[in-house]
């Protein structure tokens, strides 16, 4: 049976839209319908409510503690079966998609697999409609199974994510775990992520972005351990070199605006977090509600 765990943290306004995707097929389909968990984690909104009142096929677990990462353990407690989809509750991934990860991940090939994205950026400031053009187009953005909001893993697979500590960038990391040829992005499948739709907000979305990065990086250096390339092989990164945003406007001369607004963005997220590096602080979640708007 497949098992969906859904980390939550006030996501009242929004989780229902998911549930109603992942709920919109019946038995009809003639499989069994998979085992969905909802962690409400430290919630003070209606969230777990909201989730309660899809039905029976929503099992809802609520701990008081806000944390993604002990959400996603418990989730695990309760998860009944394999492959597992691993599902913000901010994204909309249909139940046929939800099945198609599933069987992707279900042979002995694949131990991880993602949707393609969707990412609308109507009602969305021109800036932050720059930058998606660029973000979007990025080789390790495009064949990362990270900033997606979805993640399929098969028991093997599942094994690999349980011995990560908690980070921060628990997606980035997640995604790193594997070598291409046990990840895979199923573009067939799409999943809506909704963007911010301010500036403010985009460059808080990128201060924790960059803020998480150097956790994770800091981990693979004191780790030693090539982090999901092996012992010895070097650690692999998402960051977006200067190489890539120069391949990018030879090869798509009008973009080179929206390069700029890119750059921009990457400049202020770095230096928005260099506060919390220094600290350590590594537990701050700066979460854009703009995103979240109904």
């Amino acid at each position: 049976m497949t098992s969906i765990v859904i980390p939550a943290h006030n996501e009242g306004r929004v989780i229902g839209r998911l549930l109603d995707a992942l709920l919109a097929e019946g038995a009809e389909t003639g499989r069994p319908q998979p085992d969905i968990v909802v962690v409400c984690n430290g919630c003070t909104d209606d969230t777990a409510a909201v989730a309660r009142a899809r039905g029976g096929r929503v099992r809802v677990v609520e701990i008081p503690t806000p944390s993604k990462h002990t959400a996603l353990r418990v989730g695990d407690e309760h998860a009944r079966g394999f492959p597992r989809l691993y599902v913000d509750a901010d994204v909309v991934l249909g139940a046929a998609g939800a099945r198609a990860l599933a069987d992707a991940v279900a042979g002995p090939e694949l131990l991880a697999a993602a949707p393609g994205r969707d990412i609308p950026l109507s009602g969305c400031a021109w800036p932050v409609r720059a930058y998606y053009r660029v973000w979007q187009r990025l080789p390790a953005v495009r064949e990362g199974l990270f900033g997606r909001g979805v993640i399929a893993v098969s028991e093997q697979g599942h094994a690999r994510l349980a011995a990560l500590p908690p980070l921060m960038a628990d997606d980035l990391a997640a995604s790193l775990a594997f070598g291409p040829g046990e990840r895979r992005v199923v573009e067939d499948v799409r999943v809506v992520v909704r963007p911010p739709r301010t500036w403010a907000d985009l460059i808080r979305r990128k201060v924790r972005a960059s803020t998480s990065s150097a956790e994770l990086e800091r981990y693979q250096a004191q780790s030693g351990s090539g982090y999901g390339g092996g012992a010895g092989s070097p650690a692999p990164s998402a960051r977006t070199g200067h190489g890539d945003l120069r391949a990018l406007a030879v090869a798509r001369p009008r973009l080179v605006p929206a390069i700029a607004v890119f750059a921009v963005a990457a400049l202020a997220a770095r230096r928005g977090s260099r506060k919390a590096i220094r600290a350590g602080d590594f537990s701050t979640w700066l979460r854009d509600e703009s995103s979240r708007q109904g």
